[in-house]
């Protein structure tokens, strides 16, 4: 199964939010839409969901037209900063109205995993903290068991802990039940070591779309003592640098250099998808 968005344009008053917008999510994966805050990435998933319409532009699931499809929108959980549910209902009976909203609503594993975060099942939604709503809408996404899952800044008021949980259930439940995740954040870093490929979005543009390695594969940081790498970083494409005591570490746009073009006491390493946005987001800015 295939989202298509294919030239999709949306404006709110002077701004342009989504600019001829085309791509596509499909095939099992662990998407990143990554972009700074107003970059456009909370529209976009609201245009595919019929959340918001599109002023121009087609989406489609398969080929059939999605837009205010309920069977095809069916297929899709999009997990939002929105509460959608009645302010009366508790989480325990949230769970059962899942149910009937998606055929395939796992309410053994809500329950399990409602344990797993101590979600008190039964308070009212809406007098749940920032971090326990956040967490209820979490374990309804996981336990959708929908083909697609959008998740809209996904750890939005999670403490450390529950952030490193909810990352574990990503993988967990992705291996368990593949599906098409698509995790929109501007937390790179975060991010980085689950999703397969990169969509990249500013300024309602997509500016990157690769999978991961191929993004990151024209770039390396090297380490070494601050003289020393002062020295070798002469006339090099520096994204970034920080020092630690009497160490240097620095990410360099380039090609990694073989063994004997390193001097001696420098070691190479591997660019990560922070450092590449950083340079990307500067570069399309004129820095």
């Amino acid at each position: 199964m295939s989202i298509k968005v294919n030239n999709v344009s949306k404006r709110f008053g002077s701004t342009q939010a989504l600019d001829n917008v085309s791509i596509d999510f499909g095939g099992n994966k662990i998407y990143g839409l990554l972009g700074n805050n107003g970059a456009g990435k909370s529209t976009l998933l609201n245009v595919i969901t019929s959340r918001i319409f599109a002023d121009s532009g087609e989406l489609t699931l398969d080929g059939i037209n999605m837009v205010d499809n309920d069977a095809a929108l069916g297929q899709i959980y999009m997990l939002s900063e929105k509460n959608y549910y009645p302010e009366s209902m508790k989480v325990r009976e949230a769970f059962k109205w899942a149910g009937m909203a998606y055929p395939k609503f796992d309410q053994e594993l809500a329950l399990a995993l409602a344990g797993r975060f101590n979600l008190p099942l039964k308070k009212k939604i809406t007098a749940l903290s920032t971090g326990y709503a956040t967490i209820f809408k979490i374990v309804i996404a996981l336990s959708s068991n929908a083909p697609f899952l959008l998740l809209d800044e996904p750890v939005l008021g999670l403490d450390a802990q529950h952030r490193d949980i909810f990352y574990k259930l990503i993988i967990e439940r992705y291996a368990e039940n593949p599906c098409t995740i698509v995790i929109s954040t501007h937390l790179i870093a975060e991010v980085a070591g689950i999703i397969e490929h990169c969509m990249i979005i500013k300024d309602g543009r997509i500016i990157r779309n690769a999978p991961s390695h191929e993004l990151l594969q024209n770039g390396y940081t090297v380490s070494g003592p601050v003289a020393q790498l002062d020295e070798y970083l002469v006339g090099k494409d520096v994204l970034s640098s920080s020092n630690l005591g009497g160490l240097k570490t620095a990410a360099i746009n380039g090609g990694v250099p073989k063994a004997d073009e390193l001097p001696a006491g420098l070691e190479v390493g591997k660019l990560n998808l922070q450092e590449y946005f950083i340079q990307l987001m500067n570069e399309k800015e004129g820095k």
